[in-house]
């Protein structure tokens, strides 16, 4: 059972013992009588400031099962379509400002300003939403963006991901597919959850928010700080230069031995 580090194993561990599973193995806090075959305790057998990917594949090995040779464990979503026929074949960068937590979202005058720079830099902009997220990509995109909110499937956001050459979002879903199809992302992190553990995972990546503002470690949905200071400190001209180092690596692997730049302190 592959739960994240606040969530318990049990209820599910008893269904499925219930169900006559005969091996179940997971991570608990409390014990967990004959819930469990095999226990991990966070803090003990397992390390708890981990990404949540390597916090699975720890529990998954834990149960016998490790990666086969050659695997990284790095995130992985394959195949996806070729979606040359929505945004072209140049290069572009992918702006996501939405999310479904308010606390998690970069404010939109931000976003928008940040487009207009990139495009006033020569810079390709596409601007990426779901469905009940269209009249936000359409403000943030104005005349200086391709707006593609509530015109994507996932499959097809996959694809967009894919083909971008870095991803602008917040701490939500088109984050963790940007790092699963293996683009860059600038994230604009609220520290309502913590960095180390939810941050973009095994792709190049500048993380930015104030990792220590009063709102860290709340996991609030909605800020409970007045002004959204986080995110709101995180100015325009701040995401454009991250876009333009992160491209400029990606350009020049060579240029950089580490793949992980962060503003503020993950922790």
């Amino acid at each position: 059972m592959l739960t994240s580090f606040h969530q318990s194993p049990l209820p599910l561990a008893l269904a499925l013992r219930l169900a006559g599973v005969p091996r179940i193995v997971g991570a608990s806090t409390d014990y967990a009588g004959s819930l469990l075959d095999v226990r991990l305790r966070p803090g003990e057998d397992l390390d708890e400031d981990i990404p949540e990917a390597e916090r699975a594949l720890a529990i998954a090995r834990a149960g016998g099962f490790d990666l086969p040779p050659g695997d990284d464990g790095r995130l992985r979503v394959v195949p996806h379509p070729d979606v040359r026929g929505l945004v072209g074949g140049d290069p572009f960068v992918v702006v996501h400002p939405g999310a479904s937590a308010p606390a998690r979202a970069w404010p939109e005058a931000h976003a928008a300003a940040a487009v207009r720079t990139l495009a006033a830099r020569g810079h390709r902009v596409v601007v990426t939403g779901g469905r009940g997220e269209r009249g936000l990509t359409a403000r943030v995109a104005g005349d200086s963006a391709l707006d593609l909110g509530g015109r994507l499937r996932l499959p097809e956001l996959a694809g967009v991901l894919a083909s971008a050459s870095v991803v602008v979002s917040g701490n939500t879903g088109p984050a963790h597919l940007a790092a699963a199809v293996g683009t860059p992302v600038v994230s604009l992190f609220s520290p309502v959850v913590p960095a180390v553990r939810w941050a973009p995972y095994g792709v190049p990546l500048v993380l930015l928010g104030d990792q220590a503002s009063a709102c860290r470690d709340t996991r609030a949905r909605v800020c409970p700080v007045p002004g959204h200071p986080c995110l709101a400190s995180v100015l325009p001209d701040e995401v454009v230069a991250a876009c333009e180092s992160l491209l400029a690596a990606r350009a020049d692997p060579g240029a950089r031995g580490d793949d992980t730049t962060r503003k503020e302190a993950a922790r």
